[in-house]
């Protein structure tokens, strides 16, 4: 019983806290002595869990350290958590084993990084446009979007560093729907347009070269 009183306590303490700062909600689930998974962020979050959980996934590629492909799993996951944002799924689905699955220390470690760089971002945010954010057009377009940069990021040659910019695209998009701050979306779709123009470009580049050395 009393190990029943304290998880709920501490569900309370990390809704409270999710309630208050984006930031804050992220710090208190790494924190928490519960393992940091994608079933538990659910506690800091409520109903506003699918965007959190792409911010979180993005994370480790958000950074400009190149991630050779290791990241790739983590896009996966977050493109369906994506389209859910699409479909306004208030409660996210996933399979069980993703549920129990954790965030992993490289991922925990770039996520603290970006809660600095989210903190910073709350000290600029208001609610601007919060009824087109929380509603149907807002979740579709937004989703729609973050769907498309996670498979910029995703598709970027490994090493090359070209996943960055479509990564944070997601992390600004994920932002504005926490935030409920159109001006972070309108920043996060420069960004990530720009992110997908340069992996494109620098595959059309690629492709010519390799085909060069067989003319």
């Amino acid at each position: 019983m009393t190990a029943i009183l304290e998880r709920r306590k501490q569900r309370n303490a990390l809704r409270r806290a999710g309630r208050r700062h984006v930031s804050d909600g992220f710090e208190a689930w790494l924190d928490s002595s519960d393992a940091t998974t994608l079933g538990s962020l659910n506690d800091a979050f409520g109903e506003k869990i699918l965007a959190a959980a792409c911010l979180a996934l993005m994370a480790p590629s958000a950074l400009p350290i190149p991630s050779g492909g290791a990241t790739h799993v983590l896009d996966v996951i977050a493109v369906v958590f994506a389209v859910q944002i699409v479909l306004a799924r208030r409660t996210v689905w996933m399979p069980a084993r993703w549920r129990a699955k954790e965030l992993g220390a490289k991922s925990e470690k770039a996520l603290r990084m970006l809660i600095r760089f989210i903190r910073w971002c709350e000290r600029f945010s208001r609610r601007r446009m919060a009824h087109f954010m929380t509603g149907r057009a807002g979740e579709i377009t937004i989703g729609a979007a973050i769907s498309l940069f996670v498979v910029g990021a995703f598709v970027s040659p490994p090493f090359s560093g070209l996943d960055t910019l479509p990564a944070l695209a997601v992390v600004l998009l994920a932002l504005s729907l926490l935030l409920e701050d159109v001006a972070f979306a309108i920043v996060g779709f420069v960004v990530g347009v720009l992110g997908v123009g340069l992996t494109i470009t620098f595959g059309v580049q690629a492709v010519h070269l390799v085909g060069g050395l067989f003319d």
